[in-house]
């Protein structure tokens, strides 16, 4: 099999999905040595991923996934990083505005890779117990409506082929594969991307898993995010199908020009104390691409008909401080589960 799949990529042909399976399991369930390892991935980059890859991968690794239950219609809003820009959190402090205006959040993430902070630095820095049980998560998924799902607790499969990819030191489908392989099943997601590219293999890959609403977004001025300074162009998958791309301009929504230097993070420590006074109502700057991203994770949940009423519902809620007491509460619920 391996030997198959080695020569289809070399001859720069895509792999069956039935192959693609059947090699990527291999991979992850360890019967492939750090040479053959290596020898995939790399074969596989070269080639070029293709959907149909992109998507069986995405299979397998939700197979080898620790997986939990989340409520009908949580969103997750974990993107692929790797867009070299070296932003605050912004994802990271919309899920929790989201999940503040009553929207079930399962948030897949993890720690930094290509950035000074990701999102598990950063909600460890908040006080977020890394170290929740499954259980404990789903619970709090159902009670409180947000959890946050730490990649390697979920995923034990891929400390198989971490030394390799830490070798290599090169992009692989596992950069991808991120956003496409959350352990809760979630079926609605904003997913930011690093390059207008990967954001249509990510959009095709999501509709053949069959996903019910998401947005794959990639910005004119290169981030993996809804920028809130120049439109960004849109890819939206709803059941199981790429329906339609645009360009959203916030511009027209009202956002006020937001400068670049403005957005950029910091250590995990400073991005977190940053993001609790934007959450407790306190102006920063990076607020409106905050309540944007969260504007589109409410477009997709349902709970926001377009993007400018979403636009709105976030806006509100920072300007007024309601999601730092909901936070507040959660990690309560957090840390006295994490006890328990």
């Amino acid at each position: 099999m391996f030997k198959v799949a080695m020569e289809t990529l070399l001859s720069g042909r895509e792999l069956a999905p039935e192959l693609m399976r059947q090699a990527f399991s291999a991979l992850m369930g360890g019967e492939l040595t750090p040479a053959q390892q290596a020898a995939f991935l790399v074969a596989l980059r070269a080639k070029g991923e293709t959907a149909s890859e992109v998507a069986e991968a995405a299979r397998v690794m939700r197979e080898f996934a620790v997986r939990l239950s989340a409520p009908t219609g949580a969103v997750d809003t974990c993107g692929t990083g790797g867009d070299g820009a070296g932003t605050l959190n912004i994802s990271t402090a919309a899920a929790i505005l989201t999940a503040s205006l009553g929207v079930p959040v399962a948030k897949h993430g993890n720690r930094s890779v290509s950035s000074r902070c990701g999102s598990a630095d950063v909600l460890e820095a908040m006080g977020w117990p890394l170290t929740l049980a499954p259980e404990a998560l789903e619970r709090l998924l159902q009670e409180e409506g947000f959890a946050f799902l730490f990649a390697p607790a979920f995923h034990p499969a891929m400390k198989v082929v971490a030394p390799v990819r830490r070798e290599l030191g090169l992009r692989t489908v596992f950069n991808l594969l991120g956003p496409l392989a959350n352990p809760a099943g979630v079926q609605r997601q904003v997913v930011g991307v690093f390059s207008l590219p990967a954001q249509d293999l990510v959009a095709e890959a999501l509709a053949r898993l069959g996903a019910e609403h998401v947005w794959v977004v990639h910005s004119e001025d290169g981030m993996d995010e809804l920028s809130p300074s120049v439109p960004t162009r849109v890819v939206e998958v709803r059941e199981g199908a790429v329906v339609r791309e645009f360009l959203l301009d916030p511009q027209t929504l009202g956002v006020p020009p937001v400068g670049r230097e403005d957005l950029l993070g910091g250590e995990a420590v400073q991005n977190a104390q940053r993001l609790l006074a934007m959450l407790g109502g306190e102006a920063d700057p990076a607020a409106p691409a905050v309540a944007l991203a969260s504007a589109a994770a409410l477009v997709v949940a349902g709970r926001a008909a377009t993007v400018a009423e979403g636009y709105e519902l976030a806006s509100s809620a920072l300007k007024h401080g309601t999601a730092l007491g909901f936070w507040q509460k959660l990690l309560s619920k957090a840390r006295e589960l994490s006890h328990g």
